[in-house]
């Protein structure tokens, strides 16, 4: 079982954990209450993740947080067979997940067989708590 398939594994001292900011408030805020939010540039529409203070479409500085159906598919991923750091359990999926609404998230996939894993895989948000932390992560839709 890796790292993030076995929430026991998540309690081994010295992994990291993500440091949440002001400008990336609002997303572990929402992490923490179940939903996943992304932010949307109102004068252009798209999307933007990771948080940031403009568009990185238009430059726009006009972004708010919208909701995400947290529904999507694998673009793209790999195998971690040898850990950057001893805390963490090996093989585990890192894996980039086309979200509905056409922007992308680097996350990882959990509760998977690694041989099911597969471009175009139909993945759904699951939220993994990690400390003060809830961390979105994907697992197979309908699973």
């Amino acid at each position: 079982m890796s790292t993030w398939g076995d929430p026991s594994l998540l309690d081994k001292p010295g992994l990291p954990v993500p440091r949440e900011t002001e400008l990336s408030k609002p997303h572990w805020e929402a992490c923490r209450r179940g939903e996943l939010l992304v932010q949307q540039c109102q004068d252009c529409s798209a999307y933007i993740f990771t948080p940031e203070f403009a568009c990185t479409q238009c430059l726009g500085d006009r972004l708010e947080w919208v909701t995400s159906s947290g529904k999507g598919t694998l673009y793209s991923f790999t195998v971690i067979h040898r850990p950057q750091r001893p805390e963490f359990e090996v093989p585990y999926v890192a894996a980039i997940v086309e979200l509905e609404e056409g922007w992308h998230m680097l996350s990882n996939i959990v509760d998977c067989d690694i041989d099911k894993v597969q471009v175009g895989l139909p993945l759904q948000v699951c939220f993994v708590p990690r400390g003060d932390v809830v961390l979105p992560m994907f697992k197979i839709a309908g699973d």
